[in-house]
């Protein structure tokens, strides 16, 4: 497939920030319908390979907007907070940990199904590099651990929330939250199946199957239903996550070397000043507020022991780093 004409011209010679704006267009287009109800698994990869060709005009004819990707997106952080501090009454946030763009449509339809008004949805930004830590910190928080049990302190920027960090069933979780009005609850679902499923021979349709299972379940929706008791609520993610398994192994060997040394088998790394001569590039050192990391450019994986992971996060490819922002409430009875 092709880029579609609108799109490029949306993308050439436009600023960084409306080129950027036309990538998450485009990519809530593609995943925010719902999925073929016969086979939704073969439509999900479908989807992902589509994306694929925005991932190619970012890794060849467009990398260079990768350098203003920290500015130039709205980041999912920034907008919590700003979502956070204009409500008065009740909220809550749902960070599903690693929650890509792909599952939106599961929750979309329940959502519809169960008639929860919708106030926003679309789609915002992950941290360079995309991985957990750098999210927590974004957010004022030491780590995702430090959530847990309320042990977030007040100095965080989502002021005055009772916290938690679980990894359970979501009626578990459910079961957890207490009546205070203003709550963050981050789990840790998907990104601990993400690493299940990273192993060779598994991946995306493995991981897929468990996302229709859990985001159709009465025990997520009873957690929505917890969570919206009196309150607004976003649910959202600190990063997606990149099938891998998907992608074409690197076929140069100087290239496949250079991969090894810096990244081993993962799609960041903190900058060791090395040189990487290609153009385009097949990756990048790029600066954020959480230091200097060179990170592996688009859809791209090479060879190493025992197997190249088939799930992963930290690159830069438009599914690591841009997620849902789903901002609703109950509607009332």
């Amino acid at each position: 497939m092709a880029l579609p004409l609108d799109l490029l011209r949306r993308l050439e010679g436009k600023p960084a920030s409306e080129a950027w704006k036309a990538i998450a267009d485009h990519a809530w287009d593609i995943f925010d319908d719902s999925l073929d109800p016969i086979n939704p698994i073969k439509d999900l990869i479908r989807r992902d390979k589509a994306i694929g060709d925005v991932d190619l005009f970012l890794a060849t004819a467009g990398w260079d907007l990768w350098e203003a990707f920290g500015t130039a997106v709205t980041r999912t952080s920034s907008a919590l907070v700003q979502w956070w501090a204009e409500r008065e009454g009740g909220c809550a946030v749902l960070i599903l940990d690693a929650l890509s763009l792909r599952e939106a449509p599961w929750i979309i339809e329940g959502l519809q199904a169960r008639d929860y008004i919708v106030h926003e949805m679309g789609v915002t930004g992950a941290e360079l590099p995309a991985d957990t830590t750098p999210f927590a910190k974004a957010l004022g928080f030491g780590s995702r651990s430090s959530l847990y049990n309320n042990g977030a302190g007040g100095a965080h920027k989502l002021t005055g929330a009772r916290t938690e960090a679980l990894d359970c069933a979501f009626a578990d979780a459910a079961a957890q939250i207490t009546p205070d009005p203003r709550w963050v609850l981050w789990h840790a679902w998907p990104d601990s199946q993400v690493h299940q499923h990273a192993e060779h021979g598994r991946g995306l349709q493995e991981l897929a199957k468990d996302a229709e299972h859990q985001l159709t379940s009465d025990g997520f929706w009873k957690l929505i239903e917890k969570l919206t008791q009196g309150r607004r609520l976003v649910i959202t993610a600190d990063h997606g996550y990149a099938a891998t398994g998907l992608f074409p192994d690197i076929a140069d060997d100087d290239q496949v070397k250079h991969m090894k040394d810096r990244f081993k088998a993962g799609r960041s790394t903190p900058d060791d000043g090395s040189d990487s001569p290609w153009v385009p590039p097949i990756d990048l050192v790029l600066d954020s507020p959480h230091g200097r990391h060179r990170y592996v450019v688009g859809r791209r994986k090479w060879r190493v022991a025992g197997g190249h992971p088939t799930l992963a996060h930290g690159g830069l490819s438009v599914l690591e780093v841009l997620v849902p922002f789903i901002d609703i409430s109950r509607a009332e009875s």
